[in-house]
């Protein structure tokens, strides 16, 4: 059928941020200018940014990690939000999530510094208490203090949250369709057009191209994928995944090729990816069907072939329209 001067027109807006960019595609009225809808998106992300960032050393939780153990520091929102939902993820994983390993983040060189050998073997020694330990919030005057010396980094929720963040101003807007996302973390708003579910891709597990596994169908929901095969660094003659293990203060020696949560916001879907990453297909498998969570293990076979494993309704066969491979 063709156009019609009458047609919502489609707008896919971009912009750079966490070093990535961002994305948000809807439709509007003909003559809707999206021009002040960008701006109010790149200032919604680089507010998240300046507030979480590890490679800015005037981000405000640069400032918390600089701060000596017992101060009180004021902590303002969104970072507070993002830190009391880290905790929560946090402690329901049983320690699978921890925003508390910066310094091993840093000290195996996923940061702006190589790996460094005497970091390295303090990040692995046996006594580190999780961040929901070694911080104490008092959410009446939104403060926070270190209960013990403790490096903050939020790169497994951040963009999940910038998504959920990019959300809000389209809501803002009056836009109740569209669908955001920052690095291949999505949020679907409403539904398209056509009256139809937003489609987003599953990744194949592959290190050397990007290329989609699987198609997900989705309506005001979020999806986040964490996986071994993006962000590594080379440690002698291995390839280490940027996935951290809180157990033993290392990159997880071995894991699900990836896995993809789809969840009520985009946040707690980046949050939770990272978990069951750390808890593997069968501990992360049960929790998720105790907790209720939509969750998708892919898993490399001796020969180099892909397994899936889903937990919910939204992975199984019952939803074999919703999530088709390619």
């Amino acid at each position: 059928m063709p156009k019609t001067s009458t047609d919502p027109t489609r707008h896919a807006l971009n912009g750079p941020t966490m070093g990535t960019r961002w994305s948000a595609l809807f439709h509007a009225a003909p003559g809707f200018d999206p021009a002040p809808v960008r701006d109010a998106l790149q200032q919604a992300v680089a507010q998240v940014d300046a507030q979480m960032s590890t490679w800015n050393p005037d981000s405000d939780l640069m400032r918390v990690n600089a701060a000596p153990v017992g101060v009180w520091l004021p902590v303002p929102e969104p970072l507070w939000s993002v830190l009391q939902l880290g905790l929560r993820i946090g402690a329901a994983s049983g320690g699978a999530f921890d925003i508390g390993m910066g310094a091993a983040v840093a000290a195996w060189g996923f940061g702006a510094e190589p790996p460094d050998p005497a970091r390295v073997r303090a990040a692995m020694a046996p006594g580190r208490r999780p961040a929901q330990e070694a911080l104490e919030l008092d959410t009446a005057t939104r403060r926070l203090r270190k209960t013990a010396p403790i490096t903050l980094d939020l790169n497994g929720i951040a963009k999940g949250f910038g998504a959920d963040r990019l959300a809000e101003v389209l809501r803002r807007f009056g836009i109740a369709d569209g669908l955001v996302g920052i690095d291949g973390e999505m949020r679907a708003l409403g539904l398209r057009p056509d009256g139809a579910p937003w489609t987003v891709a599953v990744e194949a597990p592959d290190p050397h191209r990007r290329a989609p596994l699987a198609m997900l169908a989705l309506q005001d929901a979020a999806v986040a994928t964490s996986g071994d095969y993006r962000h590594r660094v080379k440690v002698g003659d291995r390839h280490l995944s940027h996935t951290m293990d809180p157990r033993i203060g290392a990159p997880l020696p071995a894991g699900p090729a990836s896995v993809t949560v789809v969840a009520p916001t985009c946040a707690e879907a980046d949050a939770w990816a990272t978990a069951m990453m750390v808890l593997g297909p069968d501990s992360g498998a049960a929790l998720a069907r105790q907790l209720g969570l939509q969750v998708l293990f892919l898993l490399r076979r001796p020969d180099g072939a892909i397994r899936q494993v889903g937990v919910g309704a939204l992975f199984g066969a019952a939803a074999a329209n919703r999530f088709a491979s390619v």
